[in-house]
């Protein structure tokens, strides 16, 4: 062509722009036509894998808009009965369900890869009318029962609760102790005001808009129902850049190569739901601004407190430094909220595992995508080691298997999962509010309340009097969120003349070359745009921060709201429970008569106990040792695996109580036969050796142990386990 030659580069990039153009809005078209057959199903999801239905939360007592499915194996893998079942619980955010079965690199795709039988818990757009969010819990209990009696064998399920669906599962195992087996909170905020200055400012939403009356209002006008829509609408303001350009850029960019992976996200995020305005009220006044979770300050409708001490299952907190809506400190903090000392734990008896990924986002935590992957299977394969530890803060490490690994035929997979003791002060160091700014977020709580009372008393009656009927519909099908994507569908007749130039581009599409100077230009462009677009996110984010602060941390606001400085002293922490530390009086009293008790078995573990607190934590090689052990029924009686974490737990314990008088007592726990001696030490140096070569710590324990073995038991052990390695 003439221009071609005669403008060269230049036509070469208008033409790619102009291509890119039609093909990106060619892209949102699909997206809107996406969008509307969404609304138009009863069920919507994402889910990438088969599904039957188990239960129909509608058909419960107290009707939800939840019900549980169980997800088909994969062709080539097989579910094998003798492993946990895994329940993935999905966020009721905004979104609707799907986002942890999304893609075959997920939470239900590395639980299947693994051979778990796997269920989902998701929801309909619509909820039940007048159903609470305590009627939510109490189905996904009952959900979670009906899955440990499908299967059995495998022992309590694994509960998997995202974001939302975290806490909320953290309130039904609190609530039903008994149901359910380890869980593991994604991204899951439990402590709402925490958090550090200078990141991470949504936290002070609540504060800057006085409070939840707001709330009440978008309940009133959506005619008792709430619109998620709102909530990511939320979400999106986080990250200016991201939402408004960075996003739709990147698909404009590559139109080429990135169309499909954005229209598979785009169909769960652009597909908001609705929540019964109740519900949402109570999220926001006792959540997002009361922060009463882990205050015990919550009850149910029957006036039972709702105390997160109640849990006996392991909890196991997955949280990220990429994530700006779940930040570590939120996901964590509860943990010293509700234990003042690393004794409180352990005397609670509440084995906590976390892990802290450096880069991954919020939603990366639940979709996996092999960014998170790694930690998932890892999980996934770890429960049963997690459901054995002892009481105690522990933190996930995971590393690669090198050639240097000791014993790599332990090893599960391509990582090796290890768990090491860490302590309160550790959660203490990622950050925390100082007594001052406690303060602030409690005047905000006060402000809240007392604006949500003035709108009820004297705003509502105008509100819904001024309101026509059917505004709500109206409202949520005018909603920004909902219209940018409909405005795009079939339904608009331009987009008809945009599908059939697309197809056109498709056939003769020539992309300009790489090194176009155009093309670089455009780039250089679109940086400075992003550039301009995360300052200005960033000043909005300062100035939110400061004007919090300035606000509710004047003496005159805390004043109007009837708050007294000094009970900046007091920390926001459950109160003392005169029943439960009776209960954990009496355990020690029982304790106390143990230290004597018991045979080889009890002489093994405590010892075994007692060298790997020395030696740094344990890993998936020793427990595949005591595992296979345990199976052999190595000494003594048979036990299951329930009264070998008993006695795990009953050692570990008595040398948390008295180290010293805990190992004295080990010879009297001893067989009287040499060999017999032997046999149970050298089940012991197998297994604290399978992590390979002990530290300097560990090495002086065993050699203690091995004197309380007496020397001829610890010889014969020595040799017998070089005949076998041999």
């Amino acid at each position: 062509m003439p221009g071609e030659q005669t403008f060269g580069p230049a036509h070469e990039y208008l033409r790619d722009a102009w291509q890119r153009s039609i093909l990106f809005l060619d892209v949102l078209r699909q997206r809107g036509n996406t969008y509307r057959e969404r609304q138009a199903e009863v069920a919507p999801h994402v889910l990438e894998f088969d599904a039957e239905l188990v239960m129909d939360g509608r058909k419960l007592a107290r009707p939800v808009n939840y019900a549980l499915v169980r997800v088909a194996p994969l062709p080539d893998v097989p579910t094998d009965p003798a492993k946990r079942a895994f329940v993935v619980v999905d966020p009721r955010a905004g979104h609707g369900p799907g986002i942890g079965g999304m893609k075959a690199d997920s939470e239900i795709g590395v639980a299947l890869e693994d051979g778990h039988p796997c269920y989902f818990i998701g929801f309909l757009p619509e909820p039940v009318a007048d159903q609470t969010i305590e009627d939510v819990w109490n189905a996904e209990a009952e959900f979670v029962r009906e899955v440990a009696r499908l299967h059995p064998e495998g022992g309590k399920p694994v509960v998997i609760g995202n974001c939302q669906a975290g806490w909320q599962t953290a309130i039904m195992a609190a609530t039903h102790p008994e149901v359910p087996g380890p869980l593991l909170l994604a991204g899951a905020p439990l402590s709402y005001w925490a958090g550090v200055r200078g990141k991470n400012p949504m936290r002070y939403t609540g504060g800057m808009v006085g409070g939840t009356w707001l709330t009440s209002l978008a309940g009133d006008l959506g005619g008792g129902k709430f619109d998620g829509a709102n909530l990511v609408a939320n979400f999106e303001s986080l990250d200016p850049a991201n939402t408004y350009f960075e996003k739709p850029y990147n698909v404009y960019s590559k139109v080429d190569t990135e169309a499909e992976r954005f229209l598979d996200f785009e169909t769960w995020w652009g597909s908001p739901v609705l929540l019964n305005a109740g519900e949402m009220q109570w999220i926001a006044d006792n959540l997002f601004v009361g922060n009463k979770l882990t205050a015990g300050e919550l009850r149910t409708s029957e006036g039972v407190q709702i105390d997160l001490r109640n849990i006996q299952s392991p909890i196991i907190v997955f949280c990220s430094w990429g994530d700006n809506i779940t930040p570590p400190q939120q996901a964590l903090g509860w943990i010293t909220d509700l234990y003042p000392t690393d004794r409180d734990l352990v005397a609670n008896g509440q084995t906590i595992v976390y892990a802290i990924h450096e880069t991954v986002g919020h939603l990366g935590i639940f979709v996996s995508g092999k960014i998170a992957t790694r930690e998932h299977d890892e999980f996934a394969s770890a429960m049963d080691m997690i459901d054995l530890m002892p009481p105690g803060l522990y933190e996930a490490v995971i590393d690669d298997v090198g050639e240097d690994t000791a014993n790599k035929e332990l090893v599960h997979g391509r990582y090796l999962f290890k768990l090491q003791p860490r302590t309160l002060d550790d959660i203490r160091k990622l950050g925390e509010n100082s007594p001052k700014d406690q303060l602030k977020f409690a005047a905000v709580d006060r402000l809240s309340a007392i604006n949500r009372r003035l709108y009820a008393s004297y705003a509502r009656p105008f509100v819904e009097a001024l309101t026509p009927p059917g505004f709500g519909d109206w409202a949520q099908k005018m909603h920004p969120n909902r219209v940018r994507f409909a405005i795009f569908s079939d339904e608009n007749p331009a987009m008809r003349l945009v599908a059939e130039t697309a197809e056109q581009v498709r056939k003769n599409r020539q992309p300009a070359a790489e090194d176009n100077p155009l093309s670089a230009f455009e780039k250089t462009v679109a940086k400075s745009i992003s550039d301009t677009l995360t300052a200005f996110g960033a000043a909005r984010d300062t100035m939110t921060e400061r004007l919090f602060h300035y606000t509710y941390g004047s003496p005159l606001v805390q004043a109007l709201v009837g708050l007294d400085p000094e009970s900046a002293k007091a920390s926001k922490a459950p109160a003392r429970d005169p029943v439960r530390e009776q209960v954990q009086a009496k355990q020690r009293e029982e304790l106390e008569g143990q230290f004597d008790k018991g045979g080889a078995v009890e002489a093994a573990l405590r010892s075994i106990a007692f060298v790997i607190a020395g030696a740094g934590g344990a890993d998936e090689r020793s427990f595949a040792v005591i595992k296979a052990m345990h199976d052999a029924q190595f000494s003594g009686r048979p036990r299951s695996e329930g009264q070998l974490k008993k006695a795990l737990r009953d050692q570990s314990l008595l040398l948390r109580l008295d180290e010293k008088r805990a190992v004295n007592a080990i010879p009297k726990l001893l067989p009287k036969d040499v060999d017999e001696r032997a046999k149970v030490l050298r089940a012991i140096q197998r297994i604290v050796s399978a992590q390979g070569e002990l530290n300097a710590e560990g090495k002086k324990r065993l050699g203690r142990i091995e004197k309380l073995f007496n020397g001829k038991a610890a010889s014969a052990a020595k040799k017998e386990d070089e005949n076998v390695r041999s």
